[in-house]
C-alpha cells in the first residue's frame, strides 16, 4: 500500500507496451471478476444475518449493492465483446466457490475481516493486471475494484472489538492469515484453469518470477491491512 505494485515489479505501463484490449485473456479476466462480484453479493446477503445490530445489517446491504453494480459493469463489458456473461463465468465457479466454502465465516467479526482483507488481496492482484492493460480495459477493472466508504465501517467495527478483547484479536489474526493463504491458493488455481488468463498474467508481470514477486507484495499489503484493523 502506498507503492504502485506494477512499479515494484518493474512492469512497464507506457501506452505502447500495454496489453492490447483484444487479448483473449481479457474476456477471462472480466469473467472471473464478474463471478467474484456476484458470488460476493450472495455471501454478504447471508452474512448480514450475523450482524448483532441494524447498523451492521444496513452496512452489509450497501456493500452487497455495490457488488451488484460492479457485476453489471462487467456484464456490459463482456456483452460489448460479444460474450455472454454466464457462459464466460462458468469455468471459474468451482474455484471461487471452493474459496468461499473454505473461508466461510462463523462470526460477524470474521465476516467483516474477510470482506476487508479478502477484497484487498484481490485488489492487489488485479490492480497489477490493470496497470498493464489497454486504457479502456484498465478503466473497467479499476471501476469494479474501487474501494468504497463501506470499508471504514469495517475498520471501526473490528478495531473496537479487538481493542476490548485480546483473545478475539488473536483469533482474528489467525483468521486473517488463513484468508491470505486460501486466497493465494485460489488465485493460482484460477490461473491454471485457463491458458488465456495465465498468458495475460505472465504478460502483465513479465514471467514466473514476476508472479512470485507479486504474491510477496500481496503478503506485505495484507500485513498492512491487518495492522489497520488492529490485528498487526
Amino acid at each position: 500500500m502506498g507503492v504502485n505494485p506494477s512499479a515494484a515489479l518493474g512492469v512497464s505501463t507506457e501506452p505502447n507496451s500495454r496489453i492490447p484490449a483484444d487479448h483473449p485473456g481479457v474476456t477471462d479476466l472480466f469473467a472471473v471478476l464478474a463471478y467474484g462480484e456476484i458470488s460476493a453479493f450472495y455471501r454478504l446477503a447471508e452474512e448480514a444475518k450475523l450482524s448483532p445490530t441494524l447498523r451492521g445489517k444496513v452496512a452489509v446491504a450497501k456493500m452487497g449493492a455495490a457488488e451488484v453494480e460492479h457485476f453489471a459493469t462487467l456484464e456490459q463489458a463482456l456483452s460489448q465483446r460479444g460474450v455472454d456473461v454466464f457462459d464466460a463465468m462458468a469455468p471459474f465457479v468451482r474455484a471461487l466457490d471452493a474459496y468461499h466454502d473454505s473461508t466461510d465465516p462463523s462470526t460477524w467479526l470474521e465476516s467483516m475481516v474477510k470482506f476487508y482483507v479478502g477484497d484487498g488481496i484481490a485488489a492487489d492482484f488485479y490492480t497489477v493486471l490493470a496497470d498493464a492493460l489497454a486504457p479502456e480495459v484498465a478503466a473497467v477493472v479499476r471501476d469494479v475494484l474501487a474501494e468504497t466508504s463501506h470499508s471504514e465501517f469495517v475498520i471501526e467495527e473490528v478495531r473496537r472489538a479487538v481493542a476490548e478483547n485480546r483473545s478475539e484479536r488473536d483469533r482474528l489474526t489467525l483468521w486473517g492469515r488463513r484468508l491470505l493463504g486460501e486466497a493465494i491458493t485460489q488465485a493460482q488455481y484460477v490461473m491454471a484453469q485457463r491458458d488465456e488468463l495465465t498468458e495475460l498474467v505472465l504478460a502483465a508481470t513479465g514471467d514466473l518470477t514476476g508472479i512470485a514477486v507479486l504474491f510477496e507484495r500481496m503478503q506485505a499489503s495484507h500485513a498492512e491491512r491487518m495492522r489497520v484493523l488492529g490485528l498487526g
